[in-house]
């Protein structure tokens, strides 16, 4: 027996202090007989275990979030890209009757849905009666006609011949044809003089307005229909081959390219011009994308002037090392307000901060942009004179997405966001001073209250490494840029329109695939920075960029009076109204839905 005892105590000495915890308070301890016999021992061992019980409870909770979050992204795989819609499409507006500040902004805001809700549904039923009044089946008067006789079959023609039938008359039956574009040459004939004396010899000739091309071959109407087909509508070379071989003229794809430069270079100096007045404008929003860059097959000589030729250099160097064929390029979009109604694109080699930087060197107004650091670097840079902003969009998109492992906790910060757009579109088409006033007393109250919700204990109740954790920090993190639209009504409330661009770029590269060199994702971006502004401006884009490019190149009109904005004001009838209408029904029915949900509180 003490044989026995000596080895046991022997092997207790041999185990280390971690050890002999783990061996005393990891066991069951289900049978009698391993329980301690002493108090102090035992109250340990209840220490132990309680550690280790909580230890477990934190982790099972941390594995069941992460489980509803992997289940939530699964069913978001599933579901694929859907709208960011309330989560109840009939929640009514959230009530404070504690707060008699926002309770009272609340009730103006019901009398205010009544009368809109009176002023929309009378004014589109009567749009859609007078529309109905001039509704007509004829096809658009300025179309071409070109009449044809039906022929008479033999039949009824014999018996008109036999004096048993006569033709009463011809009634006109409409029906819309078409026919691939039309390619055609115009011959110039350009009058030869010579002088009295000397008859046989030329002397001058008066020549034709300029064209595109050094022996000016081609017309303003061919790159124009180039570049509304390409970054447009979005149409590869390859099949712009096709659209004009329908019309009979087939040309190569570097013909096509070699009309892209030409028109390039006479739009030169209008891309310069927006820049300047987005960049003299109150608020700029910015966002960039990828695109590739294939690899040049020489390194060019170092510029220290041109900071895209020395990024090209250092990416081409590790690209090099690297053995890769293709460089990561970005397209940089930015957007004005309504002081600059531009949208400028910006092609750069990489996303270093040195676009943004060059791009707003000495701006001083506000940026809204995402909150990707090389972004508030520049923004938030020591000598920086600009005004950052942050996009509820985005704050509201990470909220949103993680409402499905929490929808209880979830669901204050969405509504009182629901709200803070509700206000906007109420306001979308008041004057600035009348948006700014209903931000300071409507606006401002229900920040003021969703501040305080996340603050409070529900919020912060949420655990840390959660998916909704992470996009109310978002919220918290960038909260002072997020407020400061409050303050001006011609500010926006988040960077959508921006955002919109960038589908420009992605729908782009499905067709043209990759950019070939440096100067043609310059060029490529000029071009894009016209036609996205023309639409912005619900311009016919090919009459735009037609004559845009025939009196720039002829040096017929100043820059300054071919801007987008200035340019529709004095070419009516390229706008299209039909673009104008749609936005308005879709407006006022957002606001009709609005007004409807305030009044079912």
């Amino acid at each position: 027996m003490i044989e026995k005892n000596f080895h046991f105590l022997c092997s207790i000495l041999m185990l280390s202090t971690c050890a002999l915890c783990a061996w005393r308070y990891s066991t069951s301890m289900q049978n009698a007989n391993e329980l301690p016999d002493d108090l102090n021992t035992a109250h340990e061992v209840i220490v132990t275990q309680s550690a280790f019980i909580h230890e477990l409870s934190g982790k099972n909770e941390q594995l069941k979030q992460e489980l509803a979050e992997a289940h939530a992204a699964f069913s978001k795989l599933l579901a694929g890209n859907r709208r960011e819609q309330l989560i109840n499409p009939a929640q009514t507006l959230l009530e404070f009757p504690e707060d008699p500040e926002l309770q009272a902004a609340l009730e103006a805001a019901k009398r205010e849905a009544e009368a809109e809700i009176q002023k929309i549904t009378y004014t589109r039923g009567k749009q859609k009666e007078k529309a109905a009044k001039l509704r007509s089946d004829a096809f658009p008067a300025h179309l071409r006609r070109e009449e044809v006789t039906v022929a008479i079959s033999v039949e009824n023609q014999q018996l008109i011949d036999a004096g048993k039938l006569i033709v009463l008359r011809y009634e006109p039956k409409e029906v819309l044809c078409h026919k691939p574009a039309e390619v055609f040459v115009k011959r110039f004939m350009e009058p030869v003089f010579a002088s009295v004396e000397a008859p046989q010899i030329e002397a001058f000739r008066e020549e034709m307005p300029a064209a595109l091309g050094e022996q000016g071959k081609y017309d303003a109407s061919v790159g124009a229909a180039i570049i509304n087909g390409k970054l447009a509508l979005h149409i590869p070379y390859y099949r712009l081959q096709d659209i004009f071989s329908a019309s009979g003229w087939t040309p190569t794809r570097s013909t096509i390219d070699y009309q892209l430069d030409l028109a390039a270079e006479a739009i030169e100096e209008l891309p310069k011009l927006m820049i300047g007045r987005l960049i003299a404008g109150q608020y700029v929003g910015m966002d960039d994308t990828n695109v590739t860059l294939i690899m040049p097959r020489e390194i060019p000589e170092v510029n220290q002037e041109c900071t895209r030729t020395q990024r090209l250099i250092e990416k081409m160097q590790e690209a090099k090392r690297k053995g890769e064929k293709s460089l990561a390029a970005k397209m940089w979009a930015y957007s004005g307000g309504e002081d600059a109604p531009y949208d400028v694109f910006d092609f750069r080699v990489s996303r270093h901060r040195d676009g943004p930087a060059e791009f707003l060197d000495k701006y001083s107004g506000h940026v809204m942009a995402d909150c990707y650091s090389g972004n508030l670097s520049v923004v938030l840079a020591p000598c920086s004179l600009m005004t950052r902003m942050a996009c509820w969009s985005h704050a509201r998109r990470h909220v949103f997405e993680a409402k499905d492992v929490d929808l209880s906790i979830s669901a204050m910060p969405l509504a009182l966001m629901s709200q803070l757009y509700d206000i906007e579109r109420r306001a979308s088409d008041w004057t600035n001073e009348a948006r700014t006033e209903v931000r300071q007393q409507e606006s401002k109250l229900i920040l003021d209250r969703l501040g305080n919700w996340l603050d409070g204990v529900a919020a912060k109740s949420v655990l840390p490494s959660s998916k909704l954790a992470l996009s109310l920090n978002y919220v918290r993190n960038h909260w002072d840029a997020l407020n400061v639209y409050v303050q001006d009504g011609r500010l926006p409330i988040d960077n959508n329109w921006v955002e919109r661009l960038m589908k420009r770029v992605a729908v782009g590269k499905k067709n043209w695939l990759f950019i070939g060199s440096l100067r043609a994702g310059i060029r490529n971006a000029n071009l894009m920075s016209l036609v996205a502004s023309a639409h912005r401006q619900d311009l016919d884009v090919y009459e735009y960029l037609k004559d845009v490019i025939e009196h720039l190149n002829r040096g017929t009109a100043k820059p300054s009076d071919l801007l987008p904005d200035v340019w529709k004001a004095s070419h009516p009838e390229a706008v299209r109204t039909y673009r104008e209408v749609e936005r308005r029904d879709k407006a006022e029915l957002a606001r009709l839905r609005g007004a409807t949900r305030r009044l079912a509180t």
